[in-house]
């Protein structure tokens, strides 16, 4: 079931590329384009912690930009890109910032879905039906306290308090995963297989934001260190 446990996130790129496609006029060179991601506060951290990452992803999204791609292309194509390099820095953050980013991303989930069913689900999976910027949907505090939870997250993964994973860590999540995947089997029935298979959640937009928002608020319901642990494991491949 560790697939079906695959994390349900929006990553900060879409608040990083609105940032500067926002503007009056979008930044067409790499200082340009360095400036005003420089004013993000998660991408400064990526400049000191990858600067060789940083430069691709910028020179992919001058290229994309050039090449007439809009924002939401180019916050498709280099949005799984910095998922990747946060997901990374998830399994060696302390519990405590594990648990507050997950919880903010649901707290953004939960937002979105206020919005409409469909827009929730475009956040969630943006790689089925294209995703949405949430910068120009959601509110501005919580864009804002997103963006430091990315920022506290990714500077303790580095820091002297930073985790290693163990295989007793991995043994209790597989061990806590159970209860909640069979209590959500329960409730939702055959739509359990939409957390494997987002694909299909064409025309369930609903259930599968639903079934994200119950997965992971169950997670968040254990003791701390079980919630990280079980976070940290689900997201582990990607």
């Amino acid at each position: 079931m560790k697939k079906g446990l695959r994390i349900a996130i929006a990553v900060v790129l879409g608040m990083v590329a609105a940032g500067w496609i926002y503007r009056d006029k979008a930044p067409n060179t790499e200082q340009q384009l360095d400036t005003a991601l420089s004013s993000m506060p998660v991408w400064q951290v990526i400049k000191e912690q990858e600067p060789e990452f940083r430069k691709k992803v910028q020179d992919e999204m001058l290229a994309l930009q050039k090449a007439g791609k809009n924002e939401q292309q180019i916050i498709d194509t280099v949005q799984p890109k910095i998922l990747h390099l946060q997901m990374a820095r998830l399994q060696n953050a302390p519990d405590a910032n594990v648990v507050e980013y997950m919880k903010i991303n649901m707290e953004q989930t939960a937002a979105m879905q206020k919005v409409s069913d469909d827009s929730c689900y475009r956040f969630l999976y943006p790689e089925v039906k294209g995703g949405v910027n949430p910068m120009r949907l959601l509110d501005k505090d919580l864009m804002q306290r997103r963006m430091q939870a990315d920022v506290d997250m990714m500077r303790a993964a580095a820091g002297p308090n930073k985790h290693t994973v163990t295989p007793q860590e991995i043994q209790q999540a597989e061990t806590d995963v159970v209860p909640i995947i069979q209590k959500l089997t329960g409730k939702y029935g055959d739509d359990i297989e939409l957390l494997q298979m987002p694909q299909k959640g064409k025309g369930k937009e609903k259930q599968s934001c639903d079934l994200v928002q119950d997965l992971w608020n169950n997670v968040l319901a254990l003791p701390e260190p079980n919630a990280a642990g079980l976070i940290r494991y689900a997201v582990s491949d990607l």
